[in-house]
């Protein structure tokens, strides 16, 4: 029988219990050991369920056992204790408010929007590495006193539930999440109606939002929930299921968070009195189109759509998270003129100047789509790949929007990617650093634990893997339609003596779920090594779309099932937040082997190395930039060769192969050392005291406010309206009159006779003749590059010298250019000149991607072979 209504009903909690609401209530709980180790003594018989969700716990708990804690005095005290802890981390300075007090220019608030937030499993808005990098830079941003407010949709059914039919086909589940039931807070108007934001749809139609508020420590998170009485079926359903749709589906998803996004920020400072941002952090292009929100705003003040763009730009912030296009969102062009049409979304911002923001106008671009990433980065003054290698790829990628720059000059820098660590480093790591004198922040400290207990923290971490991954593969097998009389094997899956390999992630293809399946009897050797054998854990998830990624899962479950290996090989369903918080401290080695360089960073070897788990990587992602010996190993890659697919899988798997039979088992049982593995030790503590301060979010949200959002907001507190119009009305004179700008002549003075050769140390002294047609010497800079050469002329580890202007113009209407050119490498060496527009209030030269070069040989001296 189906109720045909549902109620919350809140637990009445007595006087003295007041304060558990409250840090129910503020996620700070879910990496807050002292927090959580309370809620877990309030109902010690309390299901696994209830013991992470502080809320699901309360709303269970018996009224005799909450009138049994009111009495309990010690518990009264840790209560008191705890609450005063939350209250001081809520209110009291912090790193943020003391860089200020000394003087930094920081702004005053920051607005960090994602279509996914990972911050705990009560929370489940997250699909895989962006919302939890998501989640980590909200806790980092708190625990920093970062003024960051989090914006995102809240989804009626979260991301799907995974389970395997008999076969091991994945199956996909979507429970109803029930916000009244979540760690949530309805934000609300002063006369207490729910808050909401409007957009208008094409066809009349009209698609709201009420705004849900997270407590992510000192961090606020506005989630936009559609499912609200006012909306049509249609409109109701926006937000139902992370990244679940159609493209129009998609499309409003994206419109509500950027768009209705803007909107509630402004509502929630409105009602809260909170600092209005400075600054908009786009995470990934899904958030892109808060640009435009912006843009109306200032439409409304009488700014022109240029100079509102101008504006916007100087104070957005771009991350991008993909290294390949497929991974862009793009919506038919069509699609996206209707909804900002006459009678859609933002009047008075023109449809066509909407589009011409998305268009793809680059050689090989699609000029039908609409281009989110596209947008992004036309929209943002600064942009950002995710660790050093992704920026490079990035700037590869998105080298067609600055025609005429090589691609090391395009202007995407990089923030490696880090993690929280008090949300991933198990409990009993933090206790043993804490016992030999560690203390927070100070990660070195582990160089005095005694290798004996560093050993036993190891194996009493495997032992704990072990006991969840019996319990998760019980559970998994019942659903599955085992009996209970089948699955008396379970009890010896796994051995917390034996060499435990990690691997979990999302299960696209790139990721290579299954190389490790590529020679299946050799893997076999290695799980049933009589001296040195070797166990996997693994767990993933593929898009519910993703067949192909449907098969690599299904390939990897029938391997596993194997009753010869499968006590040596596991695959876990329904990967999420808590089964890793398990599975990274008890791996002994953190497997990642993507098709390089597709991994962005792959922050789940971050996760693992906090809490002494060595990696075994492909050089990807963070991997490729901190990779040391005494931190793992680097799966050699073929990578750039003329090799098929099946082949460099082939190639690399053996070389995965070799690395573990060689070196990883080898290592892990030579117990020579008083029977202690003493070389595996050292590269624990290595990891773990050395590596582990390059991985904290910590590292990374602070890198963010002094390369990325404190110059955001000096720019956005300059770029006032007067100055728009001045940079808007300057790029425009300048597009127009770029065709007639040229580089008509160079000449160079060479210290030799051949002017071929020239000695290390020398000087060139350049003259170059240019055309500006309307434009005149302070719109340009005139520079010389040079650098090494290859083959083909092209220069290499490129710099830039200014050339002075020599006069004023010439009879014929040239400029005169004079500088040295000092010669400081050996070997082939070349030059070339350029000119860029330039303008005080521009972010880079290469910003209008307008360049002009020479057509030809204009002169002498262009290439040198230095002595």
């Amino acid at each position: 029988m189906k109720a045909i209504r549902r109620f919350t009903v809140r637990p009445v909690l007595p006087d003295s219990l007041q304060p558990l609401s409250d840090l129910a209530r503020n996620l700070r709980w879910s990496w807050h050991t002292e927090t959580r180790e309370l809620f877990r003594s309030v109902d010690p018989a309390a299901g696994p369920a209830a013991e992470c969700d502080p809320v699901r716990l309360l709303g269970s708990v018996s009224a005799g056992r909450l009138a049994e804690l009111a009495r309990d005095e010690p518990f009264l005290h840790r209560l008191a204790e705890a609450s005063a802890g939350l209250r001081d981390y809520l209110r009291g300075p912090r790193w943020y408010q003391e860089q200020r007090e000394r003087g930094a220019d920081l702004p005053a608030a920051i607005a960090y929007f994602s279509p996914e937030f990972g911050v705990t499993a009560a929370l489940p808005q997250y699909s895989g590495g962006l919302g939890i990098l998501a989640g980590d830079h909200l806790k980092a941003a708190s625990d920093l006193g970062v003024p960051l407010v989090g914006v995102g949709l809240l989804y009626r059914h979260g991301y799907f539930r995974q389970s395997l039919s008999r076969d091991g086909w994945q199956q996909e589940h979507y429970p109803v999440l029930d916000p009244n039931e979540l760690p949530l807070t309805l934000i609300r108007e002063a006369d207490g109606t729910p808050a909401q934001v409007v957009l208008d749809l094409p066809g009349g139609r009209s698609l709201h939002a009420q705004i849900w508020q997270a407590h992510v420590g000192r961090v606020p998170l506005l989630m936009l929930d559609s499912d609200v009485e006012e909306n049509a079926p249609g409109e109701r359903e926006v937000t139902d299921r992370l990244y679940g749709g159609g493209s129009e589906h998609r499309l409003l998803q994206e419109m509500l968070l950027g768009i209705g996004g803007v909107r509630a920020v402004r509502a929630y400072c409105r009602l809260t009195g909170h600092p209005a941002p400075e600054v908009f952090h786009t995470n990934e292009g899904h958030a892109g189109f808060l640009g435009l929100e912006r843009i109306r705003e200032l439409a409304t003040t009488g700014l022109d759509f240029d100079s509102a763009v101008e504006s916007v730009r100087a104070g957005t912030v771009f991350t991008t998270h993909t290294p390949v296009p497929a991974g862009i969102d793009r919506f038919d062009r069509e699609l996206v003129a209707r909804h900002f049409g006459e009678d859609g979304e933002l009047p008075g911002v023109p449809a066509e100047r909407v589009l011409e923001l998305g268009t793809e106008t680059y050689t090989g671009g699609d000029p039908g789509v609409f281009n989110m990433a596209v947008m992004g980065l036309r929209l943002a003054r600064r942009a950002n790949g995710v660790s050093t290698l992704h920026g490079a790829v990035s700037r590869e990628m998105f080298a067609g929007l600055w025609p005429g720059f090589d691609a090391p000059e395009v202007p995407i820098t990089s923030v490696t990617n880090g993690v929280h660590a008090p949300t991933w480093v198990a409990p009993e790591v933090l206790r043993l650093r804490a016992e030999t004198g560690g203390t927070p922040g100070r990660w070195d400290s582990v160089a005095d634990i005694p290798a004996r207990r560093l050993w036993e923290l190891r194996r009493t971490l495997r032992e704990q893997l072990v006991g969840e991954v019996r319990q998760r593969l019980h559970a998994s097998w019942r659903h599955r339609g085992a009996q209970p009389a089948e699955l008396g094997w379970i009890d010896g899956v796994l051995d917390p003596d034996v060499l435990t390999i990690g691997f979990a992630r999302r299960v696209p293809s790139y990721k290579r779920l299954t190389l490790m399946l590529r020679d299946r009897d050799r893997l076999r050797g290695l799980l049933l090594h009589p001296e040195r054998p070797v166990q996997i854990v693994v767990a993933g998830k593929a898009h519910p779309a993703d067949d192909g990624g449907k098969r690599l899962v299904q390939e990897l479950v029938r391997f596993a099932d194997d009753a010869r290996v499968r006590h040596r090989i596991v695959f876990l369903p329904d990967y999420g937040m808590a089964m890793a918080q398990k599975l990274y401290p008890g791996c002994d080695v953190w497997l990642n082997n993507p098709l390089r360089p597709l991994e962005a960073c792959g922050t789940s070897g971050m996760k693992a190395a906090l809490n002494g788990c060595l990696n075994l990587s492909v050089l990807d992602g963070w991997w490729d930039e901190w990779f040391e010996p005494d931190f793992g190993w680097a799966i050699p890659t073929a990578e750039g060769s003329a090799l098929d697919e099946d082949r460099r899988d082939d190639l690399e798997a053996n070389a995965l192969y070799e690395l573990i039979e060689d070196r990883v088992a080898p290592h892990f049982y030579d117990r020579r050392d008083e029977g202690l593995p003493g070389r595996w030790i050292e590269m624990v503590r290595r990891t773990m005291g050395t590596l582990g301060p390059k991985v904290l979010a910590d590292r990374m949200v602070t890198e963010y406010v002094e390369r990325l959002y404190a110059p955001a907001a000096f720019d956005q507190r300059s770029m006032d309206a007067a100055r728009a119009r001045e940079l808007a009305g300057w790029k425009a004179k300048v597009r127009a009159a770029w065709p007639r700008v040229a580089v008509d002549h160079v000449e160079a003075v060479t210290p030799t006779a051949s002017g071929t050769t020239a000695e290390l140390g020398s000087t060139l002294a350049l003259r170059v003749r240019i055309s500006l047609g309307a434009l005149a010497p302070d719109d340009v800079e005139v520079q010389a590059v040079a650098g090494r050469v290859d083959s083909s002329d092209a220069i290499f580890d490129a710099q830039s010298f200014p050339l002075k202007p020599a006069g004023g113009q010439d009879l014929e209407g040239h400029w005169l250019y004079e500088g040295p050119l000092a010669l400081d490498r050996t070997g082939p060496y070349g030059y070339t000149v350029r000119v860029l527009p330039a303008h005080r209030l521009l972010g880079s030269g290469a910003e209008l991607g307008l360049v002009a070069q020479p057509t030809g040989t204009t002169g002498e001296g262009a290439g040198l072979l230095m002595r």
